[in-house]
């Protein structure tokens, strides 16, 4: 998954510099042309919350990478791989990242401007470590997020995004003979992020 994650960011930086040429060629005029449809990359960085019952309370940096495609100016279907790093501490811990995918509405304000809100399925895995012994579980949970874009050309967008996850950490599957590792968790993302349209 780490490399997926190196890949998708990889895109996501091709795009931006693919864009950031294609601003110079636009800075002259005040209007865009936008794009009603097609493929888009795009890529997330921001803070996570990580909020939930004894030792998993952590404040930690969250990496996304997105592909998506744009049926309309309305809606767009969206996949990603998400890195939620590591939180806890040395004796309770865990550290979870996965796919998602999701359906996004979008309502254009203005020329440039576009509130948005998306819901979708997260599947995740979580390395969960106990005492120096660790284990993995896989998991899915629903997630809604919502959003501000912002056009600089018709091709790359900024946006600014909060998304819950509704996540359980459930640390029985993993470890068998301990008891009260059942931890109700939810995850909360705010995040800044760039988008290109092809």
């Amino acid at each position: 998954m780490k490399n997926t994650l190196k890949t998708l960011t990889g895109l996501a930086a091709v795009a931006s510099i693919s864009a950031m040429a294609s601003f110079g060629a636009h800075a002259q005029s005040n209007q865009i042309e936008a794009k009603d449809s097609g493929f888009y990359v795009g890529g997330n960085y921001g803070y996570l919350r990580v909020e939930g019952e004894d030792d998993f309370d952590d404040d930690k940096d969250v990496w996304q990478g997105l592909v998506g495609y744009k049926f309309n100016e309305w809606i767009a279907i969206e996949g990603g791989y998400i890195d939620f790093g590591d939180y806890g501490n040395d004796l309770a811990g865990a550290e979870t990242d996965g796919y998602t995918a999701a359906i996004k509405g979008i309502l254009p304000l203005t020329e440039r401007f576009s509130l948005y809100a998306k819901a979708g399925q997260l599947w995740s895995e979580t390395e969960y470590n106990f005492a120096g012994v660790s284990r993995d579980n896989d998991d899915e949970s629903l997630f809604v997020g919502a959003g501000l874009s912002y056009a600089i050309t018709s091709n790359f967008l900024v946006n600014a995004e909060y998304t819950v996850y509704d996540t359980e950490l459930d640390a029985d599957e993993a470890f068998d003979d301990i008891d009260d590792t059942d931890f109700e968790t939810d995850l909360k993302q705010a995040s800044i992020g760039v988008e290109y349209r092809f």
